[in-house]
């Protein structure tokens, strides 16, 4: 399928994955003297339009020189061992705690067809297949690659899950957040303040790690933000304030319910989630369809219900 792209300059192309609806996901190609860095791979069912579009901007595909997911998270790097079976030179760069996902990513598939059903995760992921071991780099915090002399660096951002970085691009003075800056769709905010929020998916949410790395994202002073859900943000302060408030928002009503529903605990979490940010984003845009916001957060809604609910149990 052809998939929509945005050029956002210094190289970088914004790619829609396609997955799930339109402007849900995108992964970047970053392009330097020839050579293409793929950043976040979405899922199988993307990969042939992503191949169609490198083809179409004349680069080969053995000059695609790195595969970089920011985490293994389905939607960023369920795509990566079919992306790499077409790609003869790329390297596959990963969180260390992720890289044993991506050679035999079993336990990816039990987990996610845990959440989405068996039937489910089989119409959205397909058939995830494995990395071979020697062609994957395993980044730790403070790694580096000179990708045709641009430097990009690897930080360690745990707080959605423990295996994730963030790369961070000095050329565009941009950063590369995967999850852990947190979801703006575009469709719920307005040209003069966006909508933001965080995302806690099961199973490794922590709230002070996350509020701990999205600072240290701030700390670079970036010029944009490149978020995998979804696009380029240069409205970073505010943002950074939304997903803040959002974090300790859903840890304050998981701690409420939890002692209130003893039964059925997470589905009341859920409501209370979807509700508390409907409101945040009619806020932001007041004339929106209150039911319209409603459908574009379920799917977020039901994920950070459960990922809240995991960790306030484990702790």
């Amino acid at each position: 399928m052809l998939l929509d792209y945005i050029e956002f300059g210094h190289g970088i192309t914004c790619v829609d994955t396609g997955y799930i609806r339109p402007r849900l996901a995108a992964c970047y190609l970053l392009r330097q003297d020839g050579h293409i860095a793929v950043i976040e791979t979405g899922v199988n069912a993307n990969v042939d339009g992503l191949l169609q579009l490198i083809d179409d901007k004349g680069v080969r595909r053995e000059h695609i020189d790195y595969v970089i997911p920011t985490h293994v998270h389905l939607d960023h790097a369920g795509g990566a061992g079919r992306l790499m079976q077409e790609l003869p030179n790329a390297r596959l760069v990963i969180h260390p705690k992720g890289a044993r996902h991506m050679i035999d990513p079993s336990k990816l598939i039990a987990g996610a067809s845990a959440v989405y059903g068996e039937q489910n995760f089989k119409r959205i992921y397909g058939n995830i297949l494995p990395v071979a071991a020697d062609r994957i780099i395993e980044a730790d915090d403070g790694f580096t690659i000179n990708f045709h002399g641009r430097e990009l660096l690897f930080l360690d951002t745990p707080g959605h899950a423990r295996h994730h970085f963030c790369i961070w691009d000095q050329e565009s003075r941009g950063m590369f957040t995967g999850d852990t800056f947190g979801i703006s769709y575009q469709e719920l905010g307005n040209k003069d303040r966006i909508f933001a929020m965080a995302t806690t998916t099961p199973v490794q949410f922590d709230p002070d790690a996350l509020h701990s790395s999205i600072d240290r994202l701030l700390s670079f002073k970036p010029r944009y933000m490149y978020l995998t859900h979804f696009g380029r943000i240069d409205a970073i302060r505010n943002m950074a304030t939304q997903v803040h408030e959002t974090i300790n928002q859903y840890v304050d009503l998981a701690k409420k319910f939890k002692g209130e529903c003893a039964n059925d605990f997470v589905a009341h979490l859920e409501d209370a989630i979807l509700e508390y940010l409907v409101i945040h984003v009619m806020d932001i845009k007041p004339d929106i369809n209150r039911q319209y916001a409603q459908k574009m957060l379920e799917m977020d809604c039901r994920l950070n219900a459960q990922g809240v609910a995991f960790w306030l149990d484990s702790n």
